[in-house]
């Protein structure tokens, strides 16, 4: 599957805080830790003061696909159902990955283990900071 590009796709203009906190509180359960940790990460670098305006609308149209329930793979479909969710997340993790602070990290992690009790539990090194294609 084709990694949808960001800049093409105008779903920041349905981000809303709002509705991230809604939607990821759904699929804390479904779409796993990889996805709510990478969608902490990208939400608390667009909040920074840091990062520039054309990051944090690559990250609210990111975070903006991730909320519409309409997208290329419907998200109750068992396995596959977050698959272009998060290959729009990643897409623009790749692109403001700099950005990510410690701060930031901790951040993420903090609300990952209010919702997941063994996040992290087992890794010498911290939660989870690189992704697939880093590796």
């Amino acid at each position: 599957m084709k990694t949808p590009d960001i800049q093409d796709i105008e779903y920041r203009k349905s981000y809303s805080d709002k509705d991230f906190w809604k939607k990821v509180g759904k699929i804390a359960k479904k779409g796993g830790e990889q996805i709510v940790y990478l969608a902490l990460l990208l939400f608390y670098v667009m909040k920074s003061e840091e990062v520039e305006l054309k990051q944090k609308l690559m990250i609210a149209g990111a975070l903006g696909y991730l909320i519409l329930p309409v997208d290329l793979i419907p998200d109750f479909l068992p396995v596959a159902g977050y698959a272009d969710d998060f290959a729009a997340l990643m897409a623009a993790y790749g692109m403001i990955k700099a950005c990510v602070t410690p701060e930031i990290k901790l951040q993420a992690t903090a609300k990952c283990r209010e919702w997941f009790r063994d996040f992290d539990s087992g890794q010498k090194d911290g939660p989870v900071d690189t992704f697939p294609d880093e590796q």
